[in-house]
């Protein structure tokens, strides 16, 4: 069972707890009522998955991968109303007012550090195991960690909140001192997480997504030995492997929860064909009229499926790129049938081609059962090689970790020439990570890591791209009016 399904039954539980006042008065009590819910294992665990809930909700993703793409040389997009937030971000026009930052990535990951903040608060008092107190607070550790490096990557130090009861007025901590915690809390959260195919349900935290967390924040953060190592460390749990197909790995079919098989997802957002569960990025993907794609026949539309008026594109230079035996561009769409029998041609007009990276035959609505990768271990891989690198140059262990991945995508080793110096293979893994990660959210950390997310913007033609505004989001409007020791960033 996804642990979707189980958070949406434990909030039910927790919500009608806390909104029914009748209950209140109900004797004897229950273990469940209003007054006792923190001292229980359900009503902790309940909170616990409202901070899953809370860090893994699909709606959301969806809006991050995209605001995380448009800023960058991968995506574009058109239509809907979707377009009116989408092209301040395409255009670097955004602003504190603009509601997604508050509600998108400021809001959901401070719910989940709320709720985190909760279990570690109440869990000393709870009645059940100590076995079962330590992975509770262990789990919220990792979420509380976890979302704290997300809003670190947006919008740099942030308040740090690490009790229920912390003042409503906080200032942002320092630099060093959000970095700090996160990596004290990653890395020690790992001795009571599970080992990874051991975790109660699937979706929830386990030693792998602790330590593939700590080696992505580490490598954004250019700390580029300690990256390394904590990216060696998930590889020498000796459980992880790339899925042997690239096109077989985001199928519902294959999932680790159904294909035991499929080793690469390490810590992913669950998603479910149900209203509130779902993933609704092929919906705003899919081409006008879409009905099927000679590059995916096996995916075919029904009246079922929404088709959003918001057009999901990539940029045609980006797509150009990728070798015609790469078997990561079968899922970049690039022609399709339309409802009229009529094919298509995408790549006729600019920047439209389309990633089908989330397809799902039995999609309800704007429901695809799809999971959303947040970490998986292809990410791993690239991001010792790229470690590595910036240490020690083209060594033979980074550029074996590259060709891993490949070989996988149907390619040859890298060229002598991309593996000449420092560099070159730090170009390449560079491409690498677009052809891989098209639609996961990554391309905008990894232009600011490599210094280009200004100078690729520029090149576009987004002349107002400035770096002494644009590489962090700007605290939301909400945040700095509720918080009187809230700072906002440069040049906002």
């Amino acid at each position: 069972m996804k642990i979707s399904t189980k958070i949406g039954a434990s909030l039910l539980v927790l919500w009608s707890l806390v909104s029914c006042d009748d209950l209140i008065t109900v004797e004897p009590q229950s273990e469940l009522a209003p007054s006792n819910v923190l001292t229980t294992q359900n009503g902790l665990q309940a909170v616990l998955y409202s901070a899953y809930s809370n860090f893994q909700n699909q709606e959301p993703t969806r809006n991050r991968i995209n605001e995380s793409e448009v800023t960058t040389d991968i995506a574009f997009n058109t239509g809907g109303g979707e377009n009116l937030f989408l092209s301040q971000f395409i255009n670097f026009t955004w602003d504190p007012s603009l509601g997604t930052f508050t509600g998108d990535t400021w809001a959901i990951y401070y719910y989940c550090i709320r709720d985190a903040n909760i279990v570690l608060d109440n869990v000393a008092s709870v009645a059940a195991s100590e076995a079962i107190k330590r992975q509770f607070t262990a789990e919220a550790r990792f979420l509380r960690a976890y979302s704290y490096a997300i809003l670190y990557s947006w919008y740099g130090p942030v308040p740090l909140r690490t009790s229920s009861t912390t003042t409503k007025d906080l200032a942002r901590a320092t630099d060093d001192e959000l970095k700090t915690f996160i990596e004290t809390e990653l890395t020690e959260c790992v001795a009571d997480l599970p080992d990874p195919g051991k975790e109660v349900a699937y979706g929830r935290a386990t030693k792998g997504a602790a330590y593939a967390a700590l080696a992505k924040f580490l490598l954004n953060t250019k700390q580029w030995q300690k990256a390394a190592d904590a990216s060696q460390v998930v590889i020498a749990l000796n459980y992880y492997s790339l899925f042997p197909s690239f096109t077989g790995l985001f199928r519902v079919e294959n999932e680790p929860n159904v294909n035991s098989a499929n080793k690469e997802m390490i810590f992913v957002s669950p998603c479910l064909n149900q209203a509130g569960y779902g993933n609704w990025f092929m919906a705003g993907a899919l081409p006008p009229a879409f009905r099927t794609t000679p590059q995916i026949p096996a995916f075919v539309w029904t009246p079922a499926m929404a088709n959003f008026a918001t057009q999901y594109r990539l940029r045609s230079a980006f797509v150009n790129t990728l070798a015609a035996n790469d078997q990561r561009g079968q899922l970049v769409v690039k022609s399709y049938i339309n409802t009229s029998n009529a094919t298509v041609d995408l790549m006729t007009t600019p920047d439209n081609a389309r990633s089908f990276k989330y397809w799902d035959n039995s999609t309800l609505g704007n429901n695809s059962a799809t999971d959303v990768p947040l970490l998986r271990y292809a990410d791993v891989l690239l991001a010792r090689a790229e470690a590595l690198n910036e240490v020690g140059g083209p060594t033979p262990a980074a550029v074996a970790l590259v060709n891993q991945v490949r070989t996988r995508a149907g390619l040859a080793n890298l060229p002598a020439s991309d593996i000449a110096s420092m560099t070159t293979l730090r170009d390449a893994i560079l491409r690498e990570r677009g052809w891989e990660f098209i639609s996961e959210g990554k391309r905008r950390e990894d232009l600011l890591r490599h210094d280009k997310f200004i100078s690729l913007a520029l090149a576009r033609g987004v002349t107002v791209a400035n770096a002494n505004k644009h590489l962090l989001y700007p605290i939301p409007q909400s945040e700095i009016d509720a918080n009187q020791l809230a700072v906002q960033n440069p040049g906002y």
